[in-house]
């Protein structure tokens, strides 16, 4: 408290910024793995990606070091819209007294991250189109082929206007409001947790840290599926009047996947996911709390 919500909007949004930059490799590699083997049995298909590491080093082969830091411009800018926007949200239901009610921090964090997901959607759309781009030797998934962000902006908006802009925000709602609820629910446990079992001085960042990886494996297992589903619709190939060619939609989806990879296919670069979430949550937290007592 004591920050006025339009503060707490910016700084968040940098916070976010700045955890972003340094988890996007993990956020290029995560997408590699999960459009590995798209609507293939599993065994059936080349693996250029195994393992996140291993990852990596293929996409630093392929692209370069800088391939690492593919779709960064719209990472940021999702980061910022979605984060600036959560922490917005989030401030104002406490400053209505709505976190007080029991559950209210969990629906409020929720519904905080929701209105986030739609209004960051394009940027996580053009952001997973451009990280899925590669030489043809490695390619996973879909190639959209775009030039630059606003390359990507344009041809996306030009061909199905504002709609196909948001294409794909079924998956993002579900994801983010399940990561934000499951984050917010466990992460203060897992602080207290770590405390009690008196591995660190409470309110020190070391606790902080091991509370953020400890509830990183809760969100991760929960939030997985609905990041490989969100990953899909984003970047499935559509027709000139935007029906995906692939999925149907949030529930075709999760069936397709479930009946050709089997339930594991669900799980898909859940690697990734964890070591980007432990990091990206401390980080986020550790420059937004910085920054607020500045």
């Amino acid at each position: 408290g004591g920050v006025p919500p339009a503060i707490d909007l910016v700084l968040g949004a940098t916070a976010g910024c700045l955890a972003c930059f340094i988890t996007n490799p993990l956020e290029v590699v995560k997408t590699r793995l999960q459009l590995q083997g798209e609507l293939q049995a599993p065994g059936t298909y080349p693996r250029p990606y195994r393992g996140v590491l291993r990852a990596a080093v293929a996409v630093c082969r392929a692209d370069g070091l800088w391939g690492l830091q593919k779709g960064l411009a719209a990472g940021l800018l999702y980061q910022g819209l979605m984060n600036g926007v959560r922490f917005y949200c989030y401030s104002h239901a406490e400053d209505a007294g709505w976190t007080g009610y029991p559950g209210g921090t969990v629906a409020a964090g929720a519904v905080a991250g929701a209105v986030g997901a739609i209004v960051g959607s394009p940027a996580y759309l053009v952001k997973t189109h451009l990280q899925a781009q590669t030489l043809s030797a490695m390619v996973v998934g879909h190639q959209h082929n775009h030039e630059s962000i606003s390359g990507a902006f344009k041809s996306i908006y030009q061909q199905h206007g504002v709609v196909g802009l948001w294409r794909g925000v079924t998956g993002a709602v579900p994801r983010v409001t399940v990561g934000s609820a499951v984050q917010l629910s466990t992460f203060a446990s897992a602080k207290d947790w770590v405390c009690e079992r008196q591995w660190f001085r409470k309110g020190s960042w070391a606790a902080v840290l091991a509370g953020g990886m400890v509830s990183s494996v809760a969100v991760a297992v929960a939030m997985t599926p609905f990041d490989v589903i969100s990953t899909r619709l984003y970047n499935q190939p559509v027709d000139a009047d935007g029906t995906g060619k692939l999925y149907r939609g949030f529930l075709d989806c999760i069936l397709q996947i479930s009946n050709k990879e089997g339930l594991l296919g669900l799980y898909k670069g859940i690697g990734a996911v964890y070591f980007r979430l432990g990091p990206h949550t401390v980080l986020s937290l550790f420059f937004w709390d910085k920054l607020r007592n500045m």
